[in-house]
């Protein structure tokens, strides 16, 4: 099926290059686009020979202002073509937007076809074997560098990112949008050979920046490692899923996330519940997420934030220096951890990040 977009930019090309007015129907007799208003005489016309081509077998029907053209898929009546007006090459005109139509469906299915089999290759649905032979036909290369982007919208506006995403990556035959489920737009994008991890950090922020300005909506960016072939494509994906639900958990402010950048938050999450319970009961003894108020966590990260430097801190935060060492001594009667020693501000940073892991894991029950 034709998009609304794709079915009104070619009657408006017919018409452009054929000079006649020109609208496309459905088979339910409906209009679909129309490059000047239909009238109702032109809609009964329009039904009428679709009833009489269900009966019998005709593709064309002429009269003085209008010539209709039928159009067919998989032999179903999918569109009815119509032109109005008079002129000795309507029915020349008419046959060659038939052409033209018929061309636009064919690719659409081509991209259909080539759509469930990305996504059926993203969710790891495919032999081996499978993967070979549905990417010779239809002609999608195997041994290529490659990576995949997962957009997530921070509103529900997935409908409008995945057009605008395929308007900037989807025309060609080397870069793939799709989508497996709602909320998240995939790109399986392709790389030269000189492209590596700094250039698609730069794509993923081109990303952002564009739906920002473009769709008017905010994302969330995340892609995986490099891949050499068709068949680990899955990988990346995997990756980049796994790169989302990191920073969902430990790093909500970026809005790119890189698999390979993790760093010890991808350890932490894929920690099991009994550990990290064992971990916060060994160090915390109580429950991280109750024991401190809103103030003395947002003291303690600007005192990690500043590298463990007090005057820096304390200025960052507008509060006297000894305001300062007085709520990191609260903290420190609490948990028995001197912040300001190295060790014990590493295990306190660790503590936390467990502590929102636990957060995460309970909140997907």
């Amino acid at each position: 099926m034709l998009t609304n977009q794709v079915i009104q930019k070619t009657i408006q090309d017919i018409k452009r290059v054929s000079g006649y007015e020109t609208s496309l129907w459905g088979a339910d007799g409906e209009s679909m686009a129309s490059s000047a208003s239909e009238s109702e005489t032109l809609k009964d016309k329009v039904k009428s020979f679709i009833e009489d081509s269900e009966m019998e077998d005709i593709s064309e029907r002429t009269d003085e202002e209008t010539a209709l053209f039928a159009i067919y898929a998989d032999r179903a009546l999918e569109y009815v073509l119509a032109l109005t007006g008079t002129g000795d090459d309507r029915m020349l005109a008419g046959r060659m937007g038939v052409i033209q139509v018929v061309g636009l469906m064919k690719a659409c299915g081509e991209q259909m076809d080539k759509d469930r089999f990305i996504q059926n290759l993203l969710l790891d649905n495919l032999l081996v074997v499978d993967i070979y032979n549905r990417a010779r036909k239809l002609h999608i290369a195997n041994e290529r560098r490659r990576v995949v982007f997962i957009v997530e919208p921070k509103d529900e506006n997935d409908n409008l990112v995945l057009e605008t995403m395929r308007g900037l990556y989807g025309m060609g035959t080397r870069d793939f949008v799709t989508a497996v489920d709602e909320g998240h737009i995939i790109l399986v994008k392709e790389l030269e050979n000189k492209e590596d991890y700094p250039e698609i950090l730069q794509m993923a922020k081109v990303i952002v920046d564009t739906l920002s300005m473009e769709a008017m909506v905010n994302v969330r960016v995340s892609y995986g490692t490099i891949v050499q072939e068709l068949k680990e494509v899955s990988r990346s994906y995997k990756e980049a899923n796994m790169a989302l639900e990191v920073g969902r958990v430990f790093y909500g402010e970026r809005g790119v996330l890189a698999y390979n950048e993790l760093g010890i938050g991808r350890l932490v999450h894929q920690l099991p519940r009994s550990l990290c319970e064992m971990f916060l009961k060994e160090v915390l003894a109580v429950n991280a997420t109750e024991m401190f108020d809103d103030e003395e966590l947002v003291t303690v990260y600007a005192f990690f934030d500043n590298n463990l430097n007090i005057s820096e801190t304390a200025r960052k935060l507008f509060i006297h220096r000894n305001t300062l060492v007085y709520r990191l001594e609260k903290i420190q009667r609490k948990t028995g951890l001197d912040v300001r020693v190295f060790e014990d501000a590493l295990t306190f940073k660790i503590a936390l990040m467990v502590a929102d892991h636990m957060k995460f894991i309970e909140n997907r029950k």
